[in-house]
């Protein structure tokens, strides 16, 4: 199945292709959540893919809303007794983070010339378009919206 992913050399595609780890306990997750928390005011742009790219980095207060809607969304979703679906560029020091959708995982780990889609990427690197085909579901529509909302 041939994938629509957009990919150039642009910074953004080039560290989207870049070199990840994996959380893959929740115990780790919570501790990486403390470390974006901390960083929360850095810049962040927030991109739920199938959405339009982000223009702005989001506030503060968005990114911390963000992290607390997107980890109860794994936990209920996700319900293994590990995580795996957040991948990072550096777990104490992140630049970009790719987060995938329990419902829509696929082959997440491993490589590929056409690497899966995450659901959503937090990262310092204002993103680009991704996927032009990829669509989110009403229910994913409605809760970006409802977190979004606060901004």
């Amino acid at each position: 199945m041939k994938s629509n992913l957009k990919i150039d050399n642009s910074e953004f595609y080039l560290r989207f292709r870049g070199s990840f780890t994996g959380i893959l306990k929740w115990p780790q997750l919570d501790e990486f959540w403390k470390v974006l928390t901390d960083k929360s005011d850095a810049g962040w742009y927030i991109y739920a893919i199938g959405e339009s790219v982000p223009e702005h980095p989001a506030s503060a207060e968005a990114v911390k809303v963000f992290i607390d809607e997107i980890d109860k969304l794994l936990r209920k979703e996700h319900q293994e007794d590990y995580c795996g679906v957040v991948y990072v560029d550096d777990k104490n020091n992140p630049e970009f983070v790719k987060i995938y959708d329990p419902n829509n995982l696929g082959v997440v780990c491993g490589f590929s010339d056409n690497p899966p889609i995450p659901g959503w990427i937090v990262t310092l690197i204002k993103p680009e378009q991704l996927d032009e085909n990829t669509f989110l579901t009403k229910s994913r529509q409605r809760w970006w919206q409802r977190i979004f909302s606060v901004k």
